[in-house]
């Protein structure tokens, strides 16, 4: 995608979604990093309604070590995965204790070491609560960003290293959350509304998929 397409993508995602922020409620970098935790192959409605109670007694690597495995897998079971999530946010809560007395480290090569942190959500991190330019590749800014065409890599890692190329550092945390509101919104796996939709004119997905919509209509 040429740069003025780029510059055009950008402006518009920012008019659509320029005053949505992280979907998931946090109150420290500690909620956060285990309300992304969480947040895999779960959605962040589901993940507020869990850490809303969960954190009300258990917002520390203290506390939640206190619960133990049995008792943390309690509170999150109605998340996906939730036994491996339960061990790997109490192995992770002893690391932070150990290794970062009890703080949540910002860098991204520090982060990505903790159990059940991935680059994603590394990122998120980072990015929602050390303020620190990043862009975390879900499965809305993957798909969202190739549909358009700010990416075309096969990987998350390859989608996220076009991204940083191609979109101005200063924009990377929001264009974060524009690319997936937009996902969620109208670029959505099933059925997109590119008619819609108002990247359409500048997407080469959205035009064939109204055009293949017109022909299958007439």
């Amino acid at each position: 995608m040429i740069k003025k397409n780029i510059e055009q993508v950008l402006a518009t995602l920012e008019c659509l979604y320029g005053q949505e922020q992280c979907g998931l409620d946090f109150s420290s970098p500690f909620e956060l990093l285990i309300a992304t935790i969480l947040s895999a192959q779960c959605t962040d409605v589901r993940v507020n309604i869990v850490t809303g109670d969960l954190f009300k007694n258990y917002n520390t690597p203290e506390s939640i070590l206190s619960l133990g495995e049995v008792g943390l897998l309690e509170k999150i079971k109605t998340c996906g995965l939730a036994k491996t999530k339960a061990k790997n946010i109490i192995l992770t809560c002893h690391r932070l204790l150990t290794e970062y007395c009890g703080k949540v480290p910002e860098q991204l090569d520090e982060l990505i070491t903790l159990p059940g942190v991935g680059r994603k959500t590394a990122n998120v991190v980072m990015s929602n609560a050390f303020d620190i330019p990043a862009i975390a590749v879900d499965t809305h800014v993957f798909r969202v960003s190739r549909r358009i065409g700010l990416a075309q890599g096969k990987t998350v890692l390859e989608v996220e290293k076009e991204l940083m190329k191609n979109i101005p550092k200063d924009k990377w945390s929001q264009a974060h959350h524009w690319l997936i509101w937009h996902g969620r919104k109208c670029c959505t796996a099933r059925n997109p509304n590119c008619s819609g939709c108002e990247l359409s004119s500048i997407c080469d997905f959205g035009r064939q998929n109204i055009k293949e919509a017109s022909s299958q209509s007439n």
